[in-house]
């Protein structure tokens, strides 16, 4: 099978142990995740080939953010060490009534400062079938919107199939280009994308009709109406009890017809941090195994629900484990 490639930043993640507010804290547990790249990692544990494409800053940091990812079966070769800085994270995780809260400390990263002729697109597509990433990886530079161009771009031309999540941050969108002026034209060159009716109006000011019965299958047919080359929109709705508590469902728009899976209740929450992106993994997994959409989207929907249940940002799971879990045996029994 050939790779799913995945291109975008790594972080290094700081959390205070135990549920800990940053102010307690004396000591903060460290790991490393980035939007893109947990897909490649969660891909990789249940067995599609996948490699993640980044730039680190050549120091024993930048090495150790690498080889997390390469230790978690991501193929890392494509990957760039020049500059001085890793972008971190600092995760407060909430319980019950508090929410978790993040802050971001990224700016001058190595990522941010890329060149794009430092990727040689045609090299790294050599074995590969897909490529993913997120409205993050545009949102961080100038340069970085450039290259994330060119790899869809060098994608299109070589005949594999391209996903996004649109996934727009606001207060990201800091280097004098706006989200609205960037994305259109990088989302016109996906197949498939995570998008909301929030983003889909925020980013290229599409709205529902007034009056529709299914807000989300509104949206969508304006979507592919306006970048034709989408064939499937997909995206989760959450009915969030508390910080330790969420129903999860997903929901698809493919082939003019609207899919949605049964809730999944998770409680306890461990960890929400990634469940994005395990939906996407699961999807893009399910994509490739099984033959309807709606196995694949409940597939997606199942390796969400377990993310949340497993510390960090990678989730640790394999097909398996997931069809286990969409086969109905969610009482979490001991297992021998």
């Amino acid at each position: 099978m050939k790779q799913v490639v995945t291109f975008g930043e790594i972080m290094m993640r700081l959390s205070p142990p135990q549920y800990q507010r940053l102010s307690q804290a004396a000591s903060l547990d460290i790991t490393y995740g980035g939007g893109d790249a947990n897909v490649a990692a969660g891909l990789a544990y249940l067995g599609v080939p996948a490699a993640h494409v980044g730039c680190f800053p050549d120091t024993a940091v930048g090495q150790a953010a690498a080889q997390h990812f390469q230790h978690h079966g991501v193929d890392m070769r494509h990957c760039v060490f020049r500059g001085q800085r890793l972008g971190l994270y600092f995760l407060e995780v909430g319980a019950s009534l508090r929410a978790s809260r993040i802050v971001y400390d990224r700016y001058d990263s190595a990522f941010a400062n890329l060149q794009p002729e430092w990727f040689d697109w045609d090299a790294v597509f050599r074995n590969a079938q897909w490529l993913h990433w997120t409205g993050i990886t545009p949102a961080i530079s100038a340069t970085a919107a450039q290259a994330t161009r060119e790899a869809i771009a060098a994608a299109r031309r070589l005949g594999l199939t391209v996903s996004a999540d649109v996934n727009y941050r606001r207060n990201l969108w800091q280097y004098g280009q706006r989200a609205q002026d960037v994305m259109p034209e990088l989302v016109a060159g996906c197949d498939l994308v995570v998008c909301t009716e929030g983003d889909a109006e925020d980013l290229f000011g599409i709205k529902p009709q007034a009056g529709a019965e299914n807000t989300f299958v509104s949206m969508s047919r304006q979507l592919l109406a306006r970048f034709p080359q989408i064939k499937q929109v997909l995206a989760t709705r959450r009915n969030t009890q508390s910080a330790s508590h969420e129903r999860i469902r997903g929901i698809a728009y493919s082939g003019g017809h609207y899919y949605e899976t049964e809730d999944f209740d998770i409680n306890p929450v461990v960890d929400r941090i990634g469940g994005g992106d395990s939906f996407i993994s699961g999807f893009i997994y399910g994509q490739l195994t099984y033959p309807t959409v709606q196995q694949a989207l409940t597939f997606a929907t199942a390796a969400s629900a377990l993310k949340h249940t497993i510390p960090g940002d990678i989730n640790l799971v394999t097909a398996a484990e997931v069809e286990h879990i969409v086969a109905g045996n969610t009482t979490g029994r001991l297992l021998r």
